[in-house]
């Protein structure tokens, strides 16, 4: 796929480090800090169920969720990598088998966010914003992703569902609230396309992933730099797959 529309920086740390400076933004990004044996003791000990990611990478591949549990009054370590699980009855034990997984590679641990589900499987939001082509940042499109059954990757190439916001919405939510949270989110994902404009970062397209909790609070999970359009083109109704098209390629002339 090409990366029309600006450019993309890989580094998740660095994305999350540069939005940590908007005050305005900042409140909603979960505590992220690197992979490294006390950074895991400490964020276990403080939210009790983390996501651990690669710094760099796509598609969900090789994102964990470690977790502490108690079974029989004992508490115990577990991670799920994929759809299989992992448990350990010690915390040097539980670093010493995640790190296999890792290897030397770069690794993120981040606050993990329970997110509501549809039909007993997760699902997270992606909001598509784009520089218009009158050059202001806009929020083209928003989808859910709901993961495969007993999986905690919610992206459309690990075997996501995108399915349209509003089927997953209205169980949670009545419609006023609905169109509460679709305008919040609208606003916070052109907030960050301003921020990162402002910064001179040079992106042009983001694909902010939101997770929504219990009390209904949007998380920002990720900002992607290189989004993926296509997701879109999955809905019934094709009006935001053939606005977002038509920017990206707005955005592919002024580039040239």
């Amino acid at each position: 796929m090409g990366r029309s529309g600006g450019s993309t920086l890989t580094s998740k740390w660095i994305k999350t480090k540069v939005l940590m400076r908007s005050t305005a933004i900042s409140p909603l990004i979960p505590e992220t800090v690197r992979f490294s044996r006390e950074n895991l003791k400490k964020m276990l000990q403080k939210y009790k169920m983390v996501y651990i990611k690669p710094e760099r990478g796509t598609y969900g591949n090789g994102v964990m969720r470690a977790e502490v549990v108690t079974e029989s009054g004992r508490t115990l370590y577990q991670y799920q990598r994929d759809t299989k699980k992992t448990k350990k009855s010690d915390i040097e034990a539980f670093y010493l088998s995640l790190k296999k997984h890792i290897g030397s590679r770069s690794y993120l641990i981040q606050k993990g966010i329970v997110l509501l589900k549809h039909q007993d499987r997760r699902f997270d939001l992606r909001v598509m914003v784009q520089l218009s082509p009158k050059g202001t940042w806009e929020t083209t499109g928003m989808i859910g992703r709901v993961a495969q059954s007993g999986k905690i990757v919610t992206n459309y190439h690990n075997g996501g569902k995108p399915t349209s916001i509003e089927k997953l919405l209205s169980p949670h939510m009545n419609s006023a609230r609905q169109a509460e949270l679709i305008r919040r989110l609208k606003k916070l994902g052109e907030d960050i396309g301003r921020f990162y404009h402002k910064k001179n970062l040079g992106f042009k397209q983001l694909g902010v992933d939101v997770g929504l909790d219990r009390t209904l609070t949007p998380w920002i999970i990720e900002v992607n730099t290189n989004p993926d359009p296509y997701i879109f083109n999955q809905l019934k109704d094709k009006s935001m797959y053939r606005k977002v098209m038509a920017y990206r390629r707005a955005l592919g002339k002024r580039k040239s």
